[in-house]
């Protein structure tokens, strides 16, 4: 099974923040670190230092999608985010690139195990497939 985890995040969201959603999160699914095979994001957000820091310590490899390719998942999101929309033409980026990102490895259709969590300036989704 192909488990992605897909983060948003404001501009200068440190290590530590994503660090800590992250872990919180997954502890609360009772899935291990191991386990993830990749993290997912905006392409906006392919040069952020926090999740490329986030990247490099859990050693995954990031994937940004664009605002198109996340805007297909719309449908099947669990809450829709205005503000997202507004700021980057989808209305769900964790969801949406954990979705996108489950789907491209496995090449089979994912679902959410772990729907949105947010923190003031991080989001976090978990999707698997296959």
């Amino acid at each position: 099974m192909t488990l992605v985890i897909g983060l948003g995040c404001q501009r200068g969201c440190d290590l530590h923040t994503l660090l800590a959603l992250f872990d919180s999160a997954l502890a609360e699914g009772g899935i291990e670190r191991h386990r993830i095979s990749a993290l997912a994001s905006i392409d906006r957000k392919q040069n952020e230092p926090g999740l490329l820091a986030l990247a490099q310590r859990l050693n995954l490899p990031l994937q940004c999608f664009s605002a198109e390719q996340l805007a297909a998942f719309e449908h099947r999101l669990s809450h829709k985010s205005d503000i997202a929309f507004a700021h980057t033409g989808c209305y769900g980026i964790a969801e949406s690139a954990a979705l996108a990102l489950a789907e491209h490895l496995a090449g089979s259709p994912a679902r959410l195990l772990i729907t949105r969590k947010k923190t003031a300036q991080a989001t976090f989704a978990l999707a698997c497939a296959g």
